[in-house]
């Protein structure tokens, strides 16, 4: 904290009012910002895609889309400037539907005996990229035809924040995840605090300085004689989800960075996790402090009567230089160690992925207009490379051998 003169301690009279006054000055010039960047209702909303990217999106040639759109099959595209063909994300649904009853790739939705995927993203080292991770994830598996619900366990409510949510604004009591797992009267169905977002097939379920209640009233039941068997944290989340499975083929979760009971939850709920790893050594040493404190709660979890039954652990190796000769030689110290559960594919350090951040965007956002087509190809490329193989350890587990 900076050093307070004389005078500012009178006109506050206290630290805590200095720091609150802060908070809200800095909350209202962030909902000026947002309102500047979306407006008028400061409501976010998905750009159109190029007949190339909606080819790609549903795995047929442009040429074959082109012939679709010629012949009035399917959706019908808007054309701008030039005779460009672009299509909204809803009309790649119903495209991928269509071309399902022609016997080609349909929506790739879980089939009868696939069990629902639960994502958990997970570190708990501020600044390894876990909201970047989740938030990509989720929109990619959406674009490509996956229903998916996006939980932010995180307090700080970055992924939330991504989604045009200000979390002091926009999210009142007991409209966070911490409404589902609570353990009083006051405990909402997990239905009730699912959010549609701007993007066709993907929801979510926002985030606030509330959850922090979970993390308080945990320990204090745990402590309680009894052990009530409402009191088993680990189990709230997985029995939460168990009510909405049906709509979703898969859950991403951000978790909070810190090994706390949120944390726990999710781990316990997940079928997959990642965790990510910025290729630093003192990021390396924070990793193996997280990795052991996982291992020693997980085993009392375990010993509890939690099931723990993950159908992959993967690290991801994120903001990675590949220039950068240190960076490469600890990626190569991993891949020693772990072997083939460190992700092939790494997330490259991109200034197009920051950028698009300045605007609470992600890069599949913006699209390829906004820069150069060399450095949005590069970032997009390693985007859909890691999204890609966390696709494909999805298929895995469910038994199939495409997708």
């Amino acid at each position: 904290m900076p050093n307070l003169s004389a005078t500012d301690l009178p006109r506050f009279h206290t630290i805590d009012a200095m720091i609150g006054a802060d908070a809200k000055a800095l909350s209202a010039q962030l909902a000026l910002l947002r309102n500047r960047v979306f407006p008028p209702a400061a409501q976010k909303t998905l750009r159109r895609f190029s007949s190339g990217e909606t080819a790609s999106l549903v795995q047929i040639s442009d040429s074959y889309l082109r012939q679709l759109a010629l012949a009035g099959e399917g959706p019908t595209p808007e054309k701008g400037s030039g005779g460009r063909r672009s299509y909204t994300l809803e009309q790649i649904h119903e495209l991928r539907a269509y071309l399902g009853t022609k016997k080609k790739s349909g929506p790739p939705h879980r089939r009868t005996g696939e069990h629902l995927q639960v994502l958990a993203v997970a570190n708990f080292k501020g600044g390894s990229g876990k909201t970047t991770t989740t938030v990509h994830l989720a929109q990619y598996l959406a674009f490509r035809g996956f229903r998916v619900l996006a939980l932010d366990l995180d307090p700080q409510a970055s992924l939330s924040a991504m989604f045009g949510y200000q979390p002091e604004l926009d999210i009142g009591e007991n409209e966070t995840l911490y409404a589902a797992l609570r353990y009083d009267s006051q405990r909402r169905a997990l239905r009730e605090v699912i959010r549609p977002s701007y993007i066709s097939g993907l929801d979510v379920v926002p985030a606030n300085l509330e959850l922090h209640e979970f993390e308080h009233d945990t320990p204090r039941l745990l402590a309680q004689a009894d052990r009530r068997k409402e009191a088993l944290f680990f189990t709230r989340l997985s029995e939460a989800l168990a009510t909405v499975q049906a709509d979703y083929d898969v859950v991403v979760i951000d978790c909070p960075p810190q090994l706390g009971f949120l944390t726990l939850a999710a781990l316990c709920a997940a079928t997959g996790v990642l965790i990510t790893v910025h290729p630093q050594m003192l990021d390396i040493a924070s990793m193996c402090q997280f990795l052991l404190m996982t291992s020693d709660l997980l085993s009392v979890v375990r010993e509890a009567g939690g099931t723990l039954d993950y159908d992959f652990l993967r690290y991801l190796v994120t903001r990675y230089e590949p220039q950068d000769g240190p960076q490469t030689q600890v990626v190569g110290f991993l891949r020693s160690l772990f072997g083939d559960r460190v992700l092939t594919n790494p997330m490259v350090k991109s200034t197009a992925i920051s950028d698009a951040g300045l605007t609470k965007q992600t890069l599949y956002e913006v699209g390829p207009q906004n820069f150069s087509r060399e450095t949005y190809n590069r970032a997009s490329e390693a985007l859909d490379a890691v999204n890609g193989e966390v696709a494909q350890l999805m298929a895995a587990a469910w038994g199939r051998t495409s997708r």
